[in-house]
């Protein structure tokens, strides 16, 4: 348990180190024990004196999941949005944040990595775990499909129709 003072400490602490979610903040002070209401005039106060901010916290968080672990769109979208940050600032972020022409060749690239561990599977069966691959890493469909085959092409493999 912690008195409001010093949860408002820690928080700022913490604020100050790297970019945190409300929502994070709040969780932290509800496990400190700290009531709503003061809860409340801490998280004002942090934003205030500009500790706390979700716009800030959205762009660093779309540039790192991007940059480090190779997310899309739609995931960085969504692990946004399970961090309850506005809709506004999500679709800002990573409009803003992601450079078309890095995105696309992130996704080439990641693609052409998981090919490695592809290449004993028939060529139907490859197309199709690659396409799950780039999915379950939040590209858009289209994109994963325009992907896929220009990987493909680059690897000389033989197309689903030549593999029947």
């Amino acid at each position: 348990m912690k008195t409001p003072a010093q949860a408002l400490s820690a928080l700022a602490a913490l604020c100050s180190r790297g970019e945190q979610a409300e929502s994070d903040l709040r969780e932290k002070l509800r496990k400190w024990e700290v009531s709503p209401a003061d809860a409340d005039r801490i998280i004002q106060r942090l934003k205030e004196e500009n500790f706390l901010s979700d716009e800030r916290y959205a762009r660093a968080f779309v540039r790192d999941k991007f940059r480090f672990n190779g997310w899309g769109r739609i995931k960085i979208a969504h692990a946004l949005r399970l961090k309850h940050i506005d809709s506004q600032w999500i679709e800002q972020a990573v409009n803003e944040e992601i450079e078309t022409n890095a995105y696309h060749d992130t996704l080439v690239h990641l693609m052409q990595g998981k090919l490695r561990s592809l290449q004993s599977r028939e060529p139907r069966a490859a197309r199709a775990a690659l396409l799950r691959f780039a999915a379950s890493r939040g590209f858009e469909s289209d994109l994963c499909y325009r992907c896929l085959d220009e990987v493909w092409r680059a690897h000389n493999l033989p197309d689903d129709e030549d593999a029947d």
